[in-house]
């Protein structure tokens, strides 16, 4: 070879090993400084914390939004090839489902000593983010305080047919109903969801259900908290003829739902994935909760909820392990009761 010819083939070279150079360092398959989320969350709070995470730490947060089953069931079928990282949902169960199928890592003990032993599963494979609470929403005009049911359980009675409603088919009221499965077992909850066939409209979802009973009918109906208190802060448009009640004393009715977050036993980014859960559920993170517009509970790191609500302390939730909400079993009892 010439010195003529090796001179173009060694910048030729040059440039093929700096090109390589850029790659190695910049995008590899395997890169700590992206993350992959599953995200049945809000959308707009998840993407306020995944913000906030890339500004503190670099790394950056891509989030696949869905809902709490579909990217449940999603996962479970993707097993050990997905590509997510971690996962973040509303409630519980399914959480609890993917826990079941063996898919999550243990969390960081220091994310988990950061969260109440109440607002996450005992077995440690993912943790709470937020919580929600179950409320009685009435009409004012229609019901007065002193008709109200002491017990969530009081709705399956005869005395109430055709004047509640809920949203069945949406995860939030599922995870109620598989909160007084954990509670009750499953004669008694049988028996509640034939008494809720019987006697309740079937709404398409919380808001819907806040809107009937706004305008009068149904006089009331069970959905979680924030829904009214977001109404109440805005336009009240869905909300002004409504007030809550809540059923306190441990009722299955005063569930409180945990929204949970794990990372995937598979990811290639652990690391990076456990960062991001710690940073939720640190006091930046729950802070961030705490004064964006979700009007959802923070769990973690000693953060107080927003003023408008109630304290959660208050509320005499029933003591459920996350891990035992059963969403399957759920899904049989309501098809069975023909409410799905």
């Amino acid at each position: 070879m010439t010195s003529r010819s090796w001179k173009p083939l060694a910048g030729l070279m040059a440039i093929a090993v700096a090109a390589l150079g850029v790659s190695a360092c910049s995008s590899p398959s395997g890169d700590a400084d992206e993350i992959t989320v599953y995200n049945a969350q809000h959308e707009s709070l998840t993407k306020e914390w995944a913000e906030a995470f890339t500004k503190e730490t670099g790394i950056k947060v891509t989030l696949r939004q869905g809902g709490d089953t579909a990217l449940g069931n999603q996962l479970v079928a993707e097993g050990a090839n997905s590509p997510a990282d971690a996962f973040l949902t509303e409630n519980s169960p399914a959480m609890a489902l993917v826990e079941n199928a063996g898919l999550f890592a243990d969390v960081d003990t220091a994310t988990l000593d950061q969260v109440p032993a109440q607002y996450r599963p005992s077995t440690g494979k993912w943790t709470g983010v937020a919580a929600r609470a179950t409320v009685f929403v009435y009409n004012r005009d229609k019901l007065p305080s002193t008709g109200l049911p002491a017990s969530l359980l009081d709705l399956a009675q005869p005395q109430w047919k055709g004047r509640w409603g809920a949203g069945t088919s949406g995860a939030d009221f599922q995870a109620i109903v598989a909160g007084l499965l954990a509670l009750k077992g499953e004669d008694v909850t049988r028996s509640w969801l034939q008494g809720m066939k019987a006697n309740a409209t079937s709404l398409q979802n919380n808001v819907a259900t806040m809107k009937a009973v706004n305008a009068g009918n149904p006089e009331g109906g069970v959905i979680y908290h924030y829904y009214w208190y977001r109404d109440q802060a805005k336009t009240k448009e869905g909300s002004a003829n409504t007030a809550l009640h809540y059923f306190k004393n441990q009722d299955p009715g005063a569930f409180v739902s945990v929204s949970g977050g794990g990372v995937l036993k598979s990811s290639k980014k652990q690391e990076s994935a456990q960062k991001f859960l710690a940073f939720v559920t640190g006091k930046k993170g729950q802070e961030i909760l705490r004064d964006g517009t979700s009007m959802e509970y923070p769990v973690a790191s000693d953060v107080a909820a927003n003023p408008a609500l109630p304290p959660l302390a208050d509320l005499q939730a029933p003591a459920i392990d996350p891990s035992n909400l059963d969403s399957k079993k759920v899904t049989q009892l309501m098809t069975e009761a023909g409410l799905l």
